[in-house]
C-alpha cells in the first residue's frame, strides 16, 4: 500500500504488531464511501488506543487523493491506497454490483440519485476529471492481527453492504460510538 506521501508500506506491516480494523472502500468519489468514512471519522482515537487497535481505510486510487479525501470527510485515522487493487484481488473482493442483495448501510444518508449526482460533480470539479479508482470495485472489512490472525472478514456485495461501524468496533474489542445526531438525554 502507499501512504499519503507515496511511500510504499507492506500490507502486513499494518497489522503485524497490533490488531487492526482494515476497511477497503470502493473509491474516493463514491458517495456511500464518503458518508461511511465521515462516520468512521467520529470514532475517538482514545477508544482505539484503549483497545490497542488501529483503524485503517484503504482506497484504490492514487495516493494524491488521500489528503483531499481526509479533509473532505474529517477522517484523521490511518489511510492508504492500493492503486493496482492487488490486495482487493488477493482477498477476492468483487467487481460489479449484486443488485439482488437487499442491504442498507446505516451510515449512508443520501439517496442513490442525489449521492450519484454529488459524486459526479466531485469528479467533474477535481483536477484532470479523475474518477479516483475503478467505479465497479467493491470493498470489504477485515479485523487482522497481531501477526497472521484473521478475526473477521466481510466482502461487500454492493455499494451499500458496509458492515455497521459499531459491529466491527465491538468485534475488535473497541467501545461503540453514538452516530446519532440527536442530543442525548441523560436522566439524573
Amino acid at each position: 500500500v502507499l501512504d499519503a506521501n507515496g511511500r510504499s508500506i507492506p500490507f502486513k506491516a499494518l497489522y503485524g504488531e497490533h490488531k487492526a480494523i482494515v476497511l477497503f472502500v470502493r473509491n474516493f468519489l463514491c458517495y456511500t464511501c464518503k458518508e461511511y468514512v465521515e462516520d468512521l471519522a467520529k470514532v475517538p482515537k482514545a477508544f482505539l488506543h484503549e483497545a490497542n487497535v488501529r483503524l485503517i481505510v484503504i482506497g484504490q486510487s492514487s495516493y494524491h487523493h488521500i489528503k483531499p479525501f481526509c479533509n473532505l470527510t474529517g477522517y484523521t485515522h490511518e489511510m492508504y491506497v492500493d492503486p493496482q487493487r492487488e490486495i482487493y484481488k488477493t482477498l477476492g473482493m468483487k467487481r460489479g454490483e449484486d443488485n439482488n442483495a437487499s442491504v442498507q448501510s446505516p451510515h449512508v444518508k443520501s439517496n442513490m440519485l442525489l449521492g450519484s449526482i454529488r459524486s459526479m460533480w466531485r469528479a467533474m470539479t477535481s483536477p484532470a476529471f479523475d474518477f479516483q479508482g475503478d467505479p465497479a470495485q467493491q470493498g470489504g472489512a477485515l479485523i487482522l492481527g497481531p501477526g497472521n490472525e484473521v478475526h473477521f472478514l466481510h466482502l461487500d456485495k454492493n455499494r451499500l453492504d458496509h458492515v455497521p461501524i459499531n459491529t466491527i468496533l465491538q468485534l475488535a474489542g473497541v467501545k461503540p460510538v453514538n452516530f446519532s445526531n440527536k442530543p442525548q438525554i441523560i436522566d439524573i
